[in-house]
């Protein structure tokens, strides 16, 4: 089998919200905005009758795909990142403390930037629906 990356979906309660973040934030381009929906796309998700709006930003080489469905699902407990099933989403900036310094007062961080062992300076936060968001240096 020959797979290429397509892209990384982040299922979302508000997509308006979430698109205004990953956007006026982290400076992602809104690539595509669409909604599917139908018999076929319940079944390959396994929702009955689930239809679903959805964003396509561009990350740089990477299609982030931001969706949300009707019905929607229930909240899940955010895991820590030690914990097996946590996931983040990581995105490459030219410099992750102009980044941090220019974040609105309401984005969540985990930390100020830090330098780790390796010497990548990174900094997490969460994104509005509290999905955690890895920035690192270019």
């Amino acid at each position: 089998m020959d797979a290429n990356g397509h892209h990384v979906g982040v299922t979302v309660s508000d997509l308006d919200r979430a698109v205004a973040f990953y956007r006026d934030e982290l400076g992602l381009d809104v690539a595509a905005e669409f909604s599917v929906g139908g018999e076929a796309f319940a079944d390959a998700v396994d929702v009955p009758g689930a239809s679903a709006a959805f964003a396509h930003l561009d990350a740089g080489g990477v299609r982030l795909e931001l969706v949300a469905y009707d019905p929607a699902g229930h909240a899940v407990e955010t895991p820590a990142l030690n914990r097996p099933g946590a996931t983040h989403l990581g995105l490459s900036v030219p410099d992750v403390d102009a980044v941090y310094e220019g974040l609105s007062d309401d984005v969540e961080t985990l930390s100020e930037p830090r330098t780790t062992e390796s010497g990548t300076r990174i900094c997490f936060l969460r994104d509005p629906e509290g999905n955690l968001v890895e920035l690192l240096d270019a």
